[in-house]
């Protein structure tokens, strides 16, 4: 007996930008969705004769895309999103350590809950989060994200996150944040044999992350580097994000940055760093000749006054490059959709000026990049044939887009663009600028009471 055909949805009579190798686009063209992947892209209408079609999505006015890839986050900062505001990076750690050294699974659920409901109304349908505070006895936190990445439908890596430094050993964090080595080679294993799922279409897959040099020994990285090896999972971690980074490592390792990662292992193809600020020539070639990833942050970095990435450079040299919204108490925003504007008018602040970054480029590094840098590319990050139906059609009909002809440079130049069909593996996520089946206003509420919680333990209140 033939096997039943999927249901089939058809999304048509909308501007496509496939994002694919050539960067195809149709300016009226159609994508035919059957189960969880993508069976058919092209120009017009879609095909006549269609079995199974169980929705018909006119998408006339719009712009349909991939979905937008997230390449790093902090979910659990959604509870103190207005905090440290004028601080550089030292400074914003320095006051925010203490708080989140109080966190407990029940507030992370609904930190995160709210950050990944934010990420999906703004049309991410992957993200990456990078969780690294355990304070003992809080819980299982990181079950906490896996569980509202669940509710929300995203997909997830969860990056897990790790720090045995604490200010006794000479490092930033308080001691109570942070674990020993062994706890926390420990406990990444263990998220691994919980969570990662390697399979085609995965909605949960683990990274091994480590949080920075100045809050990780030496041990702890090169150790994590062959734990994921050995799991055959990827490697993550922050880098080169503060100038100050390069006098850290001389003294500490006496080697630079970028040396430093290398001796450790910690350049590859199966590894992506956020920030990388202060990457310089030497170090980007290093970059490529490994292909090393990278997730570019520009409001983060902005909001910190970290600097500028060498972005331009970065992709010329062949470096994978992805967007990242970065923790919300250093991007209150909390929104993909304002990096890709951001991303070009930071590079363009550089020596390259006007051809720094173009509108399409920024779109790639938001969704094909992305997907690039997460190791999950030819499944999401285009419209082709075969790949996930990870997509989002974009309203550009109203008053925000209105006089932009080019779609991709509305998208990216206006104003954020409502959702207004989201798919996660052809499923529904965002319809019409709402959550489906998720209580906003509920989700809203139960993060406000717990960052009240949060800073009342943290005696902030």
């Amino acid at each position: 007996m033939a096997a039943p055909s999927a249901a089939r949805t058809v999304i048509e009579n909308c501007a496509v930008a496939t994002v694919d190798a050539d960067g195809t686009e149709y300016a009226r063209g159609h994508v035919v969705v059957a189960g969880e992947t993508i069976e058919s892209v092209g120009a017009g209408p879609a095909p006549a004769g269609l079995r199974d079609v169980v929705r018909r999505v006119d998408g006339t006015g719009h712009l349909l895309t991939p979905g937008l890839v997230n390449t790093h986050h902090h979910v659990h900062q959604w509870l103190t999103r207005g905090w440290a505001l004028d601080g550089d990076l030292a400074g914003w750690l320095s006051v925010l350590y203490p708080v989140w050294v109080h966190l407990d699974e029940d507030m992370v659920h609904a930190a995160a809950g709210a950050s990944l409901a934010a990420l999906a109304l703004g049309g991410v349908t992957c993200a990456a989060d990078h969780h690294y505070m355990f304070p003992r006895g809080s819980g299982d936190v990181l079950g906490a994200v896996v569980r509202a990445a669940g509710e929300v439908g995203l997909r997830l890596t969860a990056a897990r996150g790790s720090m045995d430094l604490g200010e006794s050993r000479g490092g930033l964090p308080p001691d109570a944040a942070v674990e020993s080595t062994d706890e926390a080679l420990e406990g990444t294993e263990r998220a691994i044999d919980a969570y990662h799922d390697p399979s085609f279409g995965s909605m949960l897959q683990v990274a091994v992350a480590p949080s920075a040099p100045f809050a990780v020994s030496g041990e702890l990285m090169r150790e994590a580097a062959a734990l994921a090896r050995r799991r055959g999972v990827r490697l993550h971690t922050h880098g080169l994000e503060t100038a100050d980074e390069e006098g850290i490592c001389r003294e500490r390792f006496g080697m630079g940055p970028v040396e430093y990662f290398e001796s450790a292992g910690w350049l590859g193809e199966d590894v992506w760093m956020a920030h990388c600020v202060h990457l310089d020539g030497p170090g980007v070639a290093a970059f490529a000749r490994t292909g090393t990833g990278v997730a570019h942050c520009p409001s983060s970095n902005a909001r910190l006054g970290a600097g500028r990435a060498p972005v331009p450079g970065l992709l010329e040299a062949g470096v994978p490059v992805g967007l990242g919204v970065d923790g919300a108490a250093s991007n209150e925003a909390g929104d993909l959709r304002t990096e890709l504007r951001n991303a070009l008018l930071v590079a363009r602040l550089g020596p390259r000026r006007q051809q720094a970054l173009t509108v399409r480029r920024a779109l790639r590094m938001g969704t094909r990049e992305g997907a690039r840098v997460l190791g999950r590319a030819g499944e999401i990050g285009s419209l082709e044939p075969g790949g996930l139906a990870d997509l989002v059609l974009w309203r550009l009909d109203g008053l925000g887009h209105s006089t932009i002809a080019d779609p991709v440079a509305a998208l990216v130049l206006g104003p954020p663009a409502p959702v207004a069909l989201s798919l996660v593996g052809g499923r529904p996520v965002v319809e019409d600028g709402r959550l489906v089946g998720v209580d906003e206003e509920g989700v809203a509420r139960r993060a406000r009471e717990q960052a009240r919680r949060l800073a009342r333990r943290a005696g902030a209140e």
